[in-house]
């Protein structure tokens, strides 16, 4: 039997006749990739559509969003009042207008569920919001502002879903599995289920009833504990997944050199870990930075903000977060304030970020 040979034509003519459907090829992807986060630039800039009032398509698992961190995140926002109130800033300045129908009444999202559950003063977990996405009670935080964007840009049943608690450092209280000790100016602060947060090197540390990783083990247990009885909290559904991650955090951390020395390195490790606990590993990851820290700024807080930063997928710093973890820089967004003073209780600080941590993700999900 003869051997077939295979003659390779050298001549520039010829390679580039070969190469040229590569190249287009290519020029299309990065073009279609460039037209897909343009248009998701644009989605942010228009104004937010009504709810429709309709349900989702029920036949798609539930796409969950788990938001997690601080004080921040459980919102202290005015929902009434004067200025710096949600009721001043949508019924008087006009703002946010899908929140309210033409009655003036707040409109209800029949496609988003909105869920929050806490640690209670017994350790059980404690139910604060489980209701069709309306706004309602005294105080609010982000998720209105990420609900509505990320409910308009996904057909499936959509789940906020907030499980935290306020004044919880990420270097002890949410400091996730895996975490080691280690040394800062003569103090060993602890790892991962070790107690107390710290203690002098060469002493003998003496166990409080806390352990460095506590809140991260309760907050996502009580994830869990939703998500376990899925139709209890969205009713009628019966597979769910999550598809996402929401985290305003950072306070704590800043009031510590040790802690946030360490806090890129406990950020990584936290969005690792919570996809791996979730069994998520494709989830979306957006975080929010603190809104009075300014870029270049020093101190701890600066180097919480740097760590923010950059963990970022566009960075570069972390090329396997490209196209998966977001960070919204908020001070453009904070209307004054600090994240130590709530922002002063102005809503439409926590609305702000909200939105632009919903359109993140939603930039996100369409890369």
């Amino acid at each position: 039997m003869q051997s077939k040979q295979i003659r390779i034509n050298h001549s520039p003519k010829a390679f580039v006749s070969a190469t040229l459907p590569f190249v287009a090829l290519a020029i299309a992807f990065l073009a279609g990739a460039s037209a897909a986060r343009a248009a998701a630039d644009t989605d942010a800039k228009q104004p937010l559509p009504r709810p429709d009032g309709k349900p989702a398509d029920m036949t798609k698992p539930v796409q969950v969003f788990i938001l997690m961190g601080q004080s921040n995140m459980v919102g202290l926002g005015k929902v009434t009042g004067g200025e710096g109130s949600l009721e001043n800033a949508v019924k008087t300045k006009n703002k946010y207008p899908h929140l309210i129908d033409d009655a003036g009444q707040w409109t209800e999202r029949k496609d988003v569920r909105n869920v929050r559950v806490m640690v209670g003063k017994g350790g059980g977990m404690q139910l604060f919001n489980n209701e069709w996405m309306a706004v309602k009670g005294k105080t609010m935080g982000p998720e209105y502002g990420i609900g509505h964007p990320v409910g308009n840009a996904i057909e499936a049943p959509v789940m906020i879903l907030k499980s935290c608690i306020g004044n919880r450092a990420l270097g002890w209280d949410l400091l996730p599995p895996g975490s080691e000790q280690f040394e800062f100016e003569g103090k060993i602060y602890a790892g991962y289920k070790q107690s107390p947060d710290s203690w002098l090197k060469g002493s003998e540390p003496k166990p409080i009833a806390w352990y460095a990783g506590k809140q991260y083990d309760d907050d996502t247990a009580n994830a869990k504990k939703v998500l376990a009885e899925l139709d209890k909290y969205y009713p009628g559904a019966t597979k769910y997944e999550v598809a996402g991650f929401f985290f305003w955090q950072g306070e704590r951390d800043g009031g510590s050199a040790a802690l946030s020395s360490r806090y890129e390195q406990n950020l990584v490790r936290f969005i690792k870990q919570l996809r791996k606990d979730f069994d998520a590993p494709k989830a979306k990851f957006v975080l929010a930075t603190l809104g009075e820290a300014t870029k270049g700024s020093g101190g701890n807080g600066g180097k919480v903000l740097e760590a923010q930063l950059a963990v970022d997928g566009n960075a570069g710093k972390y090329p396997e977060f490209k196209g998966n973890v977001a960070t919204v820089y908020a001070n453009p967004l904070s209307k004054g304030g600090s994240g130590n003073s709530h922002y002063n209780g102005n809503a439409e600080t926590y609305m702000d970020v909200g939105e632009a941590m919903g359109h993140a993700m939603v930039k996100l999900l369409k890369e």
